[in-house]
């Protein structure tokens, strides 16, 4: 299990879908420790343009252009996470952590 990867979880909890995508963006030292549960950004179709969004699509291996939502960050435990899909190429993690930094207000 990486950041940056991509995996579809079956009945998310409080979310009406029966699955939904989303990223790992916990750092590797969380993603590597003792620790059942990592945080995540939740992949949604609907797009508004907002600076704390990161698009992807097909070439990430899903069915629809959709959007990493960073204003979203949910904390999800790594045994729901194996329904593995991609990983983010390089360039894409650091438009990811630039997302972040917006949603969090690191700037």
């Amino acid at each position: 299990m990486r950041r940056g990867e991509l995996y579809r979880v079956r009945r998310p909890a409080d979310d009406p879908k029966r699955s939904r995508v989303y990223v790992i963006v916990s750092r590797q030292a969380v993603i590597d420790s003792h620790y059942s549960t990592v945080v995540c950004a939740p992949v949604y179709t609907n797009r508004e343009g907002l600076a704390t969004e990161l698009a992807v699509g097909p070439e990430q291996g899903l069915k629809h252009d959709s959007a990493v939502q960073c204003d979203g960050l949910v904390s999800i435990p790594k045994a729901k996470l194996s329904d593995y899909i991609a990983t983010l190429p390089r360039p894409m993690l650091e438009l990811l952590d630039q997302a972040l930094r917006v949603a969090l207000a690191l700037d």
